[in-house]
């Protein structure tokens, strides 16, 4: 039987690199009245103009109920706009309001100073096999 070393498992750096992230990008966000599920839906939508609330779900990785919850609160707030899409009734559509649109561009640059700082000494050929090899673990992970 091989010993195992935390050190050598991938998700273990995965892991710590997530949490370092989130804990980087929380105080990030609480300092311009934001937190992390609203970050997610003003990213998710960020060069869209609409997207459905399941979509937003499966771009944040939050199930459907919990996101429907967020994106009501952020309606409340007038950072977005929920309505039933003209196409089909079933579907509920999300836009960005003008002030989620700026709140977005306050979040786009935090989430860009820390990126800038994560990947510092990294090359854009490194960040590009990176993101190929991501989508390949995400791909066999899927059901």
């Amino acid at each position: 039987m091989t010993s195992f070393r935390m050190e050598q498992w991938p998700f273990y750096w995965m892991t710590q690199f997530t949490g370092s992230y989130l804990r980087r990008i929380e105080l990030g966000l609480k300092g311009i009245g934001l937190d992390i599920p609203r970050w997610r839906v003003l990213m998710s939508l960020r060069g869209r103009e609409a997207l459905s609330v399941s979509e937003i779900a499966d771009h944040a990785i939050v199930k459907l109920p919990t996101m429907t919850k967020i994106i009501q609160r952020m309606q409340a707030e007038n950072l977005v706009i929920a309505e039933q899409s003209p196409t089909d009734g079933r579907v509920t559509e999300v836009r960005l309001t003008s002030q989620g649109h700026e709140a977005g561009e306050k979040a786009w640059a935090v989430a860009n100073r820390i990126y800038r700082r994560a990947f510092e000494e990294v090359t854009e050929t490194e960040i590009a096999d990176l993101n190929v090899l991501l989508r390949k673990i995400t791909a066999n992970l899927a059901d």
